[in-house]
């Protein structure tokens, strides 16, 4: 047995013959598939004949018919002479299934189709929704039991989170509101100097930072940061099966993992974000002094004729919320994790997208809400 092989030779009259030999298969036809696509039909006729074929596949049958067809197209009638049964069977079946499919679809069934998606993913998106809403209910619940006294609460998984949470994002919300409060100094004096009204920069700090963005910037920090922690965290657990084996020993997954984050988030960020405010009007103090030449004493005085108390504390209240918030969304997003690694990585990126959407959400119902208070 050996690899493929063809001669060329004068059939009787005008006619054509091709003789091929040796083994016509996938591992074997590699030398012999363009130089048979090469040849130029001629003559009366052409015959093709596999009597010294040894072996035959669908890849051999395959570049059979279409000899066949692109010869027999060319205006010289071909046939497939001394062909074995099992060849003569496997070239009818090739050709059988040798049809041009046109992969365009109808106009209307795109229509369908969009319309389908559009509507699986509303029918997601609803099915999302109460999912989470049945998960804050038990979430809340649990937590209520925890604050009546009639389920203990961990404290060393609260202390710890509390440690994640907060104490080792110090760092990085201190940096970055400090460069916002730079940010936001260096843009306002540059607009207010047109009108020479530059020391109203420090009105721009005090109201901007204390009331929104100080908490708001620190809240999509904490949720890059926190919620995409929790949800890989209990999706690692899922896969793992440990969210199942506390369910099996009589642990309630809710108590044991998602009351300890809530709690350690509602207070870290609480505390952080008041820390973020801290460190932003800091950098923007610092910018008033080095470049518009306020002095702190009087940056600080101006600060306290011009911010209002209910800025702080408006920015406090917006704090425990979104907290607790972010802690939801990453630990609900967890507990959907199923299958494989890729659903961890899938749902820790919803987990950040979505608790910061909500924050953000949240933030703008505040706004409206205080103002339409009176808390301007």
């Amino acid at each position: 047995m050996g690899a493929a092989s063809f001669e060329q030779v004068q059939g009787p009259g005008t006619a054509q013959r091709l003789a091929v030999r040796g083994r016509l298969t996938i591992a074997h036809i590699a030398d012999v598939v363009e130089p048979l696509r090469a040849i130029e039909p001629s003559g009366s006729a052409m015959a093709i004949d596999l009597a010294g074929i040894e072996r035959i596949d669908t890849a051999g049958a395959w570049l059979i018919h279409r000899l066949v067809a692109t010869w027999s197209a060319a205006g010289v009638p071909t046939a497939v002479e001394n062909a074995s049964v099992d060849a003569e069977r496997l070239i009818a079946e090739v050709a059988s299934n040798d049809f041009t499919v046109d992969t365009r679809p109808p106009v209307g069934n795109v229509v369908v189709a969009r319309l389908g998606r559009i509507g699986a993913a509303v029918v997601g998106m609803t099915d999302n929704i109460g999912s989470f809403l049945a998960f804050l209910g038990h979430t809340m619940v649990v937590l209520g039991q925890t604050v009546a006294g009639r389920r203990p609460l961990r404290w060393n998984a609260v202390i710890h989170q509390c440690e994640t949470i907060g104490v080792n994002a110090l760092g990085i919300v201190g940096l970055l509101l400090f460069l916002v409060g730079i940010v936001v100094a260096q843009q306002g004096a540059v607009q207010l100097r047109a009108f020479g009204a530059e020391v109203f920069v420090v009105n721009l700090i005090g109201r901007s930072i204390l009331r929104e963005l100080g908490i708001l910037l620190t809240a999509i920090m904490v949720a890059g940061r926190s919620a995409s922690a929790f949800a890989a965290q209990i999706g690692s657990m899922k896969l793992n099966q440990e969210v199942d084996a506390l369910a099996a020993i009589g642990m309630s997954p809710i108590e044991v993992l998602v009351v300890p984050r809530v709690l350690a988030m509602s207070l870290m960020l609480l505390l952080l974000g008041f820390y973020g405010a801290v460190m932003a009007v800091i950098g923007g103090g610092l910018f008033c002094w080095l470049a518009l030449g306020i002095p702190p004493i009087t940056f600080v005085q101006r600060l306290q004729e011009v911010t209002p108390l209910s800025d702080m504390v408006i920015g406090l209240i917006k704090a425990p919320v979104f907290g607790i918030v972010i802690a939801m969304m990453g630990c609900f997003q967890g507990m959907q994790v199923t299958g494989n690694a890729e659903s961890v990585g899938e749902r820790t990126t919803r987990a950040v997208v979505e608790s910061i959407f909500v924050v953000i959400v949240l933030d703008a119902f505040f706004a409206v809400f205080f103002s339409a208070m009176g808390y301007n």
